[in-house]
Parts: C-alpha cells; structure tokens; sequence
C-alpha cells in the first residue's frame, strides 16, 4: 500500500478514475472514427484543401455547444450534484455512439448526419468537462490534490493512448465495430460513476445565477495567475493545432490511411501518459512557472518539426514530444488554477477554464481547417506552431507573475477589488 499514489486508496477516486479512463477511451474512439469519414467521404469528390475545410468544420460544430453552455454548466456545477450532471452527459455521449453505430449499419452514414451527431457530442462535452473537474477536487484532501490531478491526466492520456489505435483498428476491420465498442464502454462509464458516493459539497449559494456566473469570470479576470493559465492555454493551442489534420496527414501526406492514423493519434497521448506517470509519482515542486513557458515552447517546436515531416518516424516522434511538453504545461495550469480558486467557486471557475480549453481544441480545429483551404494542410500546421512560439514569448512579458511562479503551495487568494486597478490577486 505504501507505493499506492494516495488518491488511489480512496474508493470514490478509484471509481471516478475508471470512469474517466473507460470514457475517454470511448470519446477518443468517436472523435478519430468521425473526423476520418468526414474527411475520407469529402475526398471522394473534393480537393485536399476542400475536404480539409470541412474536417475543420467538425470542430466548429463542437465548439458551438460548448462556447454557449459550458459557462452555464458551471454554475449548475456549484448547485446541483455534480455526479448526476457527469451521469447525464454520459448518456448522451452513449446516444451518440449508439445513434452513429445505427446509422452506419443501415448505410446511411453522411457528412450532415456526422455533423448533427458531434455537435450532440459537443453538448455532452459542455456538461461533462466543468461536472468532472469540480467532482475531483471534492475527491480528495487538498494536500493530495496536484498527485490526483497528475492521475486525473494520466487515466485521459492513458484513454487517449488505446482509443485511436482502437477506433482505427476496428474500424479497419467494419466501420460500425468502434461505434458500439464506443457505446459499450459508455456504458460501463455510467456504472462506475453510479458507484462514487456522496462527496462534499459546497454551502448552496443565494446568489442568482447569472450574477454567480458573473462572478466566475470576474474572479478569473482578476486573479492574474488563473487569467494568465487559462489564456495561455487558448491561444498555443488554438494557433498550434497540429491533430486537427491528422487525417489530411494520414491519407495524403504520409500515406499511411486509416491504419496509420490511429498510431498518429495516439502518439501525443503516448508521450504525455509517460511524462503524467512520472508527474504523479515525483511531482513538480519547484519554478513551476519557467518550466509551463518552455514547455508551451517546446509544443510549438514540436508542432514545426511535424507540419515538416514526411516520414512517419520522425512524425511520430515529434508527436509524442508535442504530448509530453502538452502536459507538463497543463499539470502546471491545471494545479495552480485549482490551488487558487476557492472551493465554492470552483465549478465557474472550472466552466471558464473548459470553455477556453474547448476553444482552444474545437475552435482550432476549425482554424487549422480554414488555414488549410487558405494555404495549404502542410503550411498551416507549420504556421500554427510559429504562432504558438510567439504567444509563449507574448504571455511570458504580460503576465510576470505567471512567469515567477516558483511553488504550488501557495495562500490561499485574497478578496481582490474587482473595481480597482488591475493587480494579482494571489501573493507569489
């Protein structure tokens, strides 16, 4: 028991862990099976450019739920259970898997079908994403939590490792297989998350909610540690969305088809499961700010070397490398902007923090679909990540308290004058 990272001996960790691992696994599964037929029924009557577009186009699907609800989300997250609202949008991501495995059975899978199924998706994700991050926290004691965030990382890397590989696999062998494994292992999601008892929760606010929503970007907007996080997060990722192409790679670049994509896709979660492991069991102590900044760097440089990569080796490598540096940056991120948000505003706090994510994901794939009709698959990777260099230096210059973040175990925030001049929040 005593090599057991703590988090692990407490039964509702241990359950919403699986939960994570199990659903992330099925995510990844529909995200790489939907983003290949978009893209490989489009190329049968459209160019590169054309087809690369609409398989932006997904993104922005996606997006549009998640940019109108997640905030919302996040203020029923701090009044409602947020066990029932993680179970409720698991049964919507079930339907979706169920609905896209009847559909290709049938053959009557098309572009607009994939389109309505992944915006539902997208809705399932807004209520997800804020339920989950604030059930974790109520998890486990405080001292523990940058150790059950690392896992946290780990169970989603760890899905994201198997699903692709999976999806591509099953796929390979009949196209409606990873639709009712996805639907299967949905299923099994929702029983582990039936199975975490009841957790701690915060006083009930009488505050209405939109003035609490209020409130949560008004805390964000004045504690410059978590405005400084969250924003960083938005625009590397937004600029240096490699994965969004990774079926114009696989089918026109690198020629590896759909049997290659799965490896392609699974590659930066490779790296950022093995830097997670590490992370959990030997966690970052020290000058966590420098190394968030060079790490967001180094995803840009990895993001150049595959925009200019024709060979799957060094492809692969450069992903794994963009993974791992992806994560450091996000263990940094998500530690110090739950270590300086107070619990009762954590489910706001961490609506805005998954709508900066979910655009930085969905939004950019968009982005990197449209700069891909504009100039080219090849030549929009590499600018994304020349983009995402240059906002590492921009954030490092603007936010200098972000930057001199030595520890995470820090004061708790001090009540900021929300009128006043702009200052940090939190003493570093």
């Amino acid at each position: 028991m005593a090599n057991i990272p703590a988090p692990f001996r407490i039964a509702n960790y241990r359950a919403f862990w699986a939960a994570r691992f199990m659903g992330t696994i099925a995510s990844m599964m529909l995200v790489i099976v939907i983003g290949w037929q978009v893209y490989d029924i489009a190329r049968a009557t459209m160019s590169p450019r054309d087809a690369a577009f609409l398989l932006g186009m997904v993104g922005l699907v996606q997006f549009v739920p998640m940019f109108s609800l997640t905030l919302v989300v996040g203020v029923i997250a701090d009044r409602v259970d947020r066990r029932h609202i993680a179970r409720a949008a698991t049964a919507l991501e079930l339907g979706c898997a169920a609905a896209l495995a009847w559909l290709v059975l049938h053959d009557d899978i098309t572009i607009r079908a994939l389109f309505v199924v992944a915006f539902l998706f997208g809705v399932a994700r807004a209520f997800a994403g804020p339920s989950l991050s604030a059930l974790a926290p109520n998890l486990v004691p405080r001292a523990i939590l940058p150790s059950a965030i690392a896992l946290n990382s780990i169970s989603w890397q760890a899905g994201a490792v198997a699903g692709p590989p999976l999806g591509a696999f099953l796929y390979a062998a009949a196209p409606a297989i990873p639709y009712l494994t996805a639907a299967g292992l949905f299923t099994a999601t929702l029983i582990a998350l039936f199975r975490i008892g009841p957790v701690p929760r915060p006083e009930p606010s009488t505050v209405s909610p939109w003035r609490s929503l209020v409130e949560g970007l008004g805390y964000v907007r004045n504690n410059r540690i978590v405005l400084g996080a969250i924003s960083l997060d938005l625009f590397a990722v937004l600029l240096g969305g490699a994965t969004a192409m990774l079926p114009v790679y696989a089918r026109d670049v690198l020629h590896v088809g759909v049997e290659g994509l799965g490896p392609l896709r699974a590659a930066p979660a490779v790296g950022a499961a093995l830097t997670a492991l590490v992370l959990a069991f030997r966690p970052l102590s020290r000058r966590v700010g420098p190394v968030m900044f060079v790490c967001v760097g180094l995803f840009g440089v990895a993001t150049i070397v595959f925009g200019l990569s024709t060979d799957i080796r060094i492809s692969l490598a450069a992903l794994v490398v963009l993974g791992a540096a992806d994560m450091i940056s996000m263990y940094v991120r998500a530690s110090l902007i739950q270590l300086h948000t107070p619990d009762s505003m954590r489910g706001r706090v961490s609506s805005v923090s998954m709508l900066f994510v979910s655009a930085s994901n969905e939004l950019g794939e968009f982005e990197s679909g449209v700069t891909a009709a504009w100039l080219g698959p090849e030549e929009a990777v590499v600018a994304g990540g020349i983009g995402a260099i240059i906002v590492t230096f921009a954030w490092a210059w603007g936010f200098p308290e972000l930057r001199r973040a030595d520890r995470f175990d820090v004061p708790e925030p001090r009540p900021v004058d929300m009128a006043g001049d702009e200052k940090p929040s939190v003493a570093v």
